[in-house]
């Protein structure tokens, strides 16, 4: 079985920096015409020169004979002032702006801690902009389960957001529950959206403990309860525009991973698409999978879709155990599994 599909795109792409992201950035390259590139690096990416400049670093980290395009994003801080979005619009090469609360994932310790005060004036201008918030979904307080901390952000903060500025465009990141679900379909099409990665597809929390503590399938936001994949997988699957391939491949050396307190991130780039395209065979829903992978997102984003294809061949291949680097080892998701659907550039 051969399927071709127009290039897809990953709206959502950890590629680090330095020595890291230049291991990296071929996985993501080769199969992938752009990225939204996340600005969690030391010191984040909050000013559209420190994202020009970055941006420069991807590309001249990339191999050279890629077309692959960046899409940059900054760091929204509580001192982001509002001039920075029109900058930012200005740049052409920044097209979002990311919120992190503060302390909620990896390099997250500068993120908000003021939504509505703070931050306010800027979200009005990013609306007068047509610029895009991505919001990592999950509150931080330590009085809230780590496994209720997205519903509970959708409840006290997103919701209440999206009253606030109904059109401010919003890409809720990496969903993970069936709340988020039926919050992305409730609001209006076109102004919120979510992306989906490849492990909370086909992962559950279990998988964090079957056999053993795993660590390399330790994500945030972390793995949820096996009828939160389910209602994803149905999302996904249903040909619904407001769901969007973004991976958050986040890798970390193995020695990172593999310790006494382990990072969080899932390093897929190099099994991304063949997983996905598992997830939407066992659905009986191959039919759907180009929209997901390659054009939803462009869409939502007012960007031309990709125009080469890439090939999808029911070829079984083995996942590396790992893949060495100057910087260290990075064990991939599904490390030496076989997966059955195999991508190409067409």
């Amino acid at each position: 079985m051969e399927l071709a599909i127009t290039r897809p795109d990953d709206w959502h792409l950890h590629l680090r920096d330095g020595e890291l992201l230049e291991a990296v950035v071929s996985h993501s390259s080769h199969h992938f015409g752009r990225a939204i590139i996340m600005p969690n690096l030391k010191p984040p990416i909050t000013t559209t020169a420190a994202a020009v400049a970055y941006r420069h670093s991807i590309l001249e980290a990339l191999p050279g004979n890629s077309n692959f395009t960046p899409l940059m994003t900054l760091y929204l801080t509580d001192t982001t002032a509002p001039n920075e979005i029109k900058l930012a619009r200005e740049s052409g090469v920044v097209f979002a702006v990311k919120l992190y609360p503060a302390g909620a994932t990896t390099n997250s310790q500068d993120g908000v801690t003021d939504l509505f005060g703070k931050c306010f004036p800027v979200l009005e201008e990013m609306v007068q902009q047509n610029m895009p918030l991505l919001v990592h979904g999950e509150v931080t307080s330590p009085d809230v389960d780590v496994f209720d901390r997205e519903k509970v952000f959708i409840d006290t903060v997103l919701s209440p957001l999206i009253e606030k500025l109904p059109k401010l465009k919003v890409v809720m990141e990496h969903i993970t529950t069936l709340d988020a679900v039926k919050f992305v379909e409730s609001c209006d099409e076109g102004f919120v959206a979510a992306t989906v990665t490849p492990q909370h597809l086909v992962l559950n929390r279990n998988s964090l403990f079957q056999g053993g503590l795993q660590p390399h399938n330790y994500c945030l936001p972390i793995l949820k309860r096996e009828i939160h994949r389910q209602a994803i997988v149905s999302a996904v699957t249903s040909g619904s525009k407001r769901f969007f391939l973004g991976t958050d491949s986040a890798p970390h050396e193995k020695r990172k991973k593999e310790c006494s307190c382990g990072c969080a991130g899932i390093y897929n780039a190099p099994v991304a698409l063949s997983v996905y395209a598992k997830v939407f065979e066992e659905a009986a829903a191959l039919d759907k999978l180009e929209a997901f992978t390659s054009f939803n997102g462009p869409d939502f984003y007012g960007l031309p879709r990709n125009t080469t294809k890439i090939k999808l061949t029911k070829t079984p291949w083995k996942v590396p155990e790992s893949f060495s680097f100057a910087c260290g080892d990075i064990v991939p998701m599904f490390a030496g599994e076989t997966l059955e659907w195999s991508p190409s550039l067409d």
